[in-house]
Protein backbone atom coordinates (compact mmCIF):
# COMPACT_ATOMS: atom_id res chain seq x y z
CA UNK A 1 0.00 0.00 0.00
CA UNK A 2 3.12 2.34 0.87
CA UNK A 3 4.36 1.67 -2.25
CA UNK A 4 0.90 2.21 -4.14
CA UNK A 5 0.93 5.33 -2.49
CA UNK A 6 4.38 6.48 -3.62
CA UNK A 7 3.93 5.41 -6.85
CA UNK A 8 1.04 7.89 -7.29
CA UNK A 9 2.63 10.69 -5.64
CA UNK A 10 5.40 10.64 -7.79
CA UNK A 11 2.92 10.62 -10.93
CA UNK A 12 1.48 13.68 -9.30
CA UNK A 13 -1.90 15.35 -8.86
CA UNK A 14 -4.28 14.41 -5.52
CA UNK A 15 -3.95 10.74 -5.72
CA UNK A 16 -6.99 8.72 -5.76
CA UNK A 17 -6.56 5.33 -3.86
CA UNK A 18 -9.49 3.43 -4.48
CA UNK A 19 -9.36 4.54 -8.15
CA UNK A 20 -5.90 2.85 -8.27
CA UNK A 21 -6.76 0.33 -6.46
CA UNK A 22 -8.93 -0.78 -8.70
CA UNK A 23 -6.83 0.03 -11.93
CA UNK A 24 -4.44 -2.63 -10.36
CA UNK A 25 -6.43 -5.20 -10.40
CA UNK A 26 -7.99 -4.76 -13.26
CA UNK A 27 -4.81 -4.68 -14.95
CA UNK A 28 -3.29 -7.99 -12.96
CA UNK A 29 -6.73 -9.47 -14.23
CA UNK A 30 -6.75 -8.62 -17.71
CA UNK A 31 -2.76 -9.96 -17.93
CA UNK A 32 -4.15 -13.12 -16.03
CA UNK A 33 -6.72 -13.71 -19.18
CA UNK A 34 -3.81 -13.43 -21.78
CA UNK A 35 -1.88 -16.13 -20.53
CA UNK A 36 -2.27 -19.10 -21.95
CA UNK A 37 -3.58 -22.18 -19.94
CA UNK A 38 -0.59 -24.15 -18.92
CA UNK A 39 1.45 -21.31 -19.39
CA UNK A 40 1.66 -19.21 -16.61
CA UNK A 41 5.37 -18.98 -15.59
CA UNK A 42 4.50 -20.24 -11.94
CA UNK A 43 3.31 -23.40 -13.47
CA UNK A 44 5.91 -24.62 -16.08
CA UNK A 45 6.55 -27.57 -13.99
CA UNK A 46 5.56 -30.77 -14.63
CA UNK A 47 5.34 -34.06 -16.93
CA UNK A 48 5.97 -34.07 -20.23
CA UNK A 49 4.03 -37.62 -21.66
CA UNK A 50 4.26 -37.95 -25.17
CA UNK A 51 2.24 -35.01 -26.60
CA UNK A 52 0.60 -33.80 -23.29
CA UNK A 53 1.88 -31.66 -20.73
CA UNK A 54 0.83 -32.76 -16.96
CA UNK A 55 1.58 -29.28 -15.02
CA UNK A 56 2.51 -29.73 -11.40
CA UNK A 57 -0.59 -30.80 -9.18
CA UNK A 58 -2.28 -33.30 -11.83
CA UNK A 59 -4.29 -35.99 -10.49
CA UNK A 60 -3.99 -39.43 -12.29
CA UNK A 61 -6.84 -41.64 -11.32
CA UNK A 62 -7.47 -45.40 -12.20
CA UNK A 63 -9.33 -47.85 -10.97
CA UNK A 64 -8.90 -51.93 -10.66
CA UNK A 65 -11.17 -54.89 -8.94
CA UNK A 66 -13.57 -51.95 -7.87
CA UNK A 67 -10.36 -49.72 -6.03
CA UNK A 68 -9.31 -46.40 -6.96
CA UNK A 69 -5.77 -45.25 -7.18
CA UNK A 70 -4.27 -41.99 -7.48
CA UNK A 71 -1.04 -40.31 -7.87
CA UNK A 72 -0.19 -36.76 -8.18
CA UNK A 73 2.48 -34.69 -10.42
CA UNK A 74 4.98 -32.61 -7.98
CA UNK A 75 7.94 -30.98 -9.56
CA UNK A 76 8.54 -32.71 -13.02
CA UNK A 77 7.67 -36.42 -11.22
CA UNK A 78 4.83 -38.84 -10.66
CA UNK A 79 4.47 -39.68 -7.96
CA UNK A 80 2.67 -43.05 -6.74
CA UNK A 81 2.98 -44.33 -2.85
CA UNK A 82 6.17 -42.39 -2.03
CA UNK A 83 8.23 -43.18 -5.25
CA UNK A 84 8.48 -41.59 -9.11
CA UNK A 85 6.90 -43.65 -12.01
CA UNK A 86 5.96 -43.42 -15.34
CA UNK A 87 2.09 -43.51 -16.26
CA UNK A 88 3.11 -47.18 -17.54
CA UNK A 89 3.94 -47.75 -14.22
CA UNK A 90 1.32 -46.57 -12.34
CA UNK A 91 -1.10 -48.15 -14.84
CA UNK A 92 0.78 -51.76 -14.28
CA UNK A 93 0.96 -51.54 -10.46
CA UNK A 94 -2.13 -49.90 -9.21
CA UNK A 95 -3.91 -52.12 -12.09
CA UNK A 96 -1.56 -54.95 -10.88
CA UNK A 97 -1.27 -56.31 -14.70
CA UNK A 98 -0.22 -54.98 -17.93
CA UNK A 99 -2.42 -52.68 -19.16
CA UNK A 100 -2.46 -49.21 -21.62
CA UNK A 101 -2.01 -46.14 -19.78
CA UNK A 102 -3.57 -44.26 -22.38
CA UNK A 103 -6.91 -46.05 -22.28
CA UNK A 104 -6.93 -46.74 -18.49
CA UNK A 105 -5.62 -43.39 -16.80
CA UNK A 106 -7.50 -40.84 -16.23
CA UNK A 107 -6.27 -36.88 -15.65
CA UNK A 108 -7.30 -34.03 -14.12
CA UNK A 109 -5.38 -30.84 -14.45
CA UNK A 110 -5.45 -27.97 -11.92
CA UNK A 111 -7.43 -26.03 -14.69
CA UNK A 112 -9.82 -29.34 -15.33
CA UNK A 113 -13.11 -29.32 -13.79
CA UNK A 114 -13.12 -33.26 -14.27
CA UNK A 115 -11.36 -36.12 -14.73
CA UNK A 116 -10.30 -36.98 -18.65
CA UNK A 117 -9.65 -40.03 -20.07
CA UNK A 118 -5.77 -39.61 -21.34
CA UNK A 119 -6.07 -40.95 -24.72
CA UNK A 120 -8.81 -38.13 -25.28
CA UNK A 121 -6.92 -35.74 -23.98
CA UNK A 122 -4.03 -36.59 -26.52
CA UNK A 123 -6.88 -36.26 -29.63
CA UNK A 124 -7.92 -32.75 -27.78
CA UNK A 125 -4.07 -31.89 -28.32
CA UNK A 126 -3.99 -33.56 -31.38
CA UNK A 127 -6.75 -30.93 -32.69
CA UNK A 128 -5.60 -27.83 -31.23
CA UNK A 129 -1.86 -28.23 -33.06
CA UNK A 130 -3.34 -28.65 -36.15
CA UNK A 131 -5.95 -26.05 -35.75
CA UNK A 132 -3.16 -24.13 -34.69
CA UNK A 133 -0.68 -25.25 -37.60
CA UNK A 134 -3.98 -24.48 -40.21
CA UNK A 135 -4.19 -20.61 -38.69
CA UNK A 136 -0.22 -19.68 -39.61
CA UNK A 137 -0.91 -21.42 -42.63
CA UNK A 138 -4.36 -18.94 -43.48
CA UNK A 139 -2.50 -15.87 -42.03
CA UNK A 140 0.68 -17.08 -44.05
CA UNK A 141 -1.45 -17.39 -47.58
CA UNK A 142 -1.87 -13.21 -48.67
CA UNK A 143 1.87 -13.12 -48.93
CA UNK A 144 2.35 -15.60 -51.00
CA UNK A 145 -1.05 -15.29 -53.54
CA UNK A 146 1.30 -13.34 -55.71
CA UNK A 147 3.86 -15.52 -56.19
CA UNK A 148 1.74 -18.31 -56.79
CA UNK A 149 -0.34 -16.20 -59.28
CA UNK A 150 2.72 -15.72 -61.23
CA UNK A 151 3.95 -19.64 -61.10
CA UNK A 152 1.30 -20.49 -64.18
CA UNK A 153 2.83 -17.90 -67.15
CA UNK A 154 5.92 -19.10 -66.12
CA UNK A 155 6.15 -22.24 -67.72
CA UNK A 156 4.23 -20.65 -70.68
CA UNK A 157 6.89 -17.59 -71.65
CA UNK A 158 9.77 -20.59 -70.81
CA UNK A 159 8.17 -22.45 -73.80
CA UNK A 160 7.53 -19.76 -75.78
CA UNK A 161 11.55 -18.86 -75.22
CA UNK A 162 12.87 -22.66 -76.07
CA UNK A 163 10.62 -22.56 -79.49
CA UNK A 164 11.68 -19.14 -80.26
CA UNK A 165 15.42 -19.98 -79.66
CA UNK A 166 14.83 -23.59 -82.02
CA UNK A 167 13.45 -21.54 -84.55
CA UNK A 168 16.01 -19.00 -84.78
CA UNK A 169 18.83 -21.89 -84.90
CA UNK A 170 16.94 -23.76 -87.66
CA UNK A 171 16.86 -20.62 -89.82
CA UNK A 172 20.84 -20.03 -88.86
CA UNK A 173 21.54 -23.76 -89.88
CA UNK A 174 19.27 -23.25 -92.90
CA UNK A 175 21.58 -19.89 -93.91
CA UNK A 176 24.37 -21.21 -93.04
CA UNK A 177 24.20 -24.40 -95.49
CA UNK A 178 23.14 -22.08 -98.42
CA UNK A 179 26.23 -19.82 -97.88
CA UNK A 180 28.60 -22.86 -97.56
CA UNK A 181 26.67 -24.44 -100.90
CA UNK A 182 27.48 -21.10 -102.55
CA UNK A 183 31.32 -21.17 -101.85
CA UNK A 184 31.38 -25.13 -102.89
CA UNK A 185 29.28 -25.48 -105.85
CA UNK A 186 28.43 -28.93 -106.51
CA UNK A 187 30.48 -30.77 -109.71
CA UNK A 188 28.81 -30.77 -112.84
CA UNK A 189 28.56 -35.24 -113.77
CA UNK A 190 28.48 -36.45 -116.53
CA UNK A 191 25.06 -37.79 -117.88
CA UNK A 192 24.48 -41.59 -116.97
CA UNK A 193 25.95 -43.96 -119.86
CA UNK A 194 22.75 -45.95 -122.09
CA UNK A 195 23.41 -49.75 -121.32
CA UNK A 196 19.83 -50.27 -123.86
CA UNK A 197 20.32 -53.06 -126.58
CA UNK A 198 20.78 -51.63 -129.69
CA UNK A 199 18.98 -52.64 -132.76
CA UNK A 200 19.84 -55.70 -134.31
CA UNK A 201 21.35 -57.26 -130.55
CA UNK A 202 19.61 -60.44 -131.01
CA UNK A 203 20.21 -61.33 -134.51
CA UNK A 204 21.66 -64.52 -134.78
CA UNK A 205 24.60 -63.22 -137.50
CA UNK A 206 25.30 -60.99 -134.19
CA UNK A 207 25.70 -63.73 -131.65
CA UNK A 208 29.69 -64.40 -132.40
CA UNK A 209 30.62 -61.21 -131.37
CA UNK A 210 29.60 -61.53 -127.80
CA UNK A 211 31.80 -62.59 -125.21
CA UNK A 212 32.23 -62.72 -121.20
CA UNK A 213 34.25 -60.84 -119.18
CA UNK A 214 35.71 -63.48 -117.01
CA UNK A 215 37.07 -65.07 -119.96
CA UNK A 216 38.63 -62.18 -120.98
CA UNK A 217 39.93 -61.47 -117.46
CA UNK A 218 41.49 -65.07 -117.07
CA UNK A 219 42.49 -65.90 -120.49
Amino acid sequence: MERLIEQLARRGGAPDLQQALSAAIEMWLGEQVKLQMGADPACVRGYQWKTVFLPEGTLLCTYSYGDEQHARVIGRQIIFCGRAVSPNQFAHWAGRSTRNAWNDLYLRRPQDKFYILASRLRAQVAQELERATATVTTSAAPEDVPARTALPSAPNNLLAEVLHAVVAALQTSEQTKSAIASLFPQPVLAPPRDCSKGEGWDLPERRKFRFRLEDVAFS
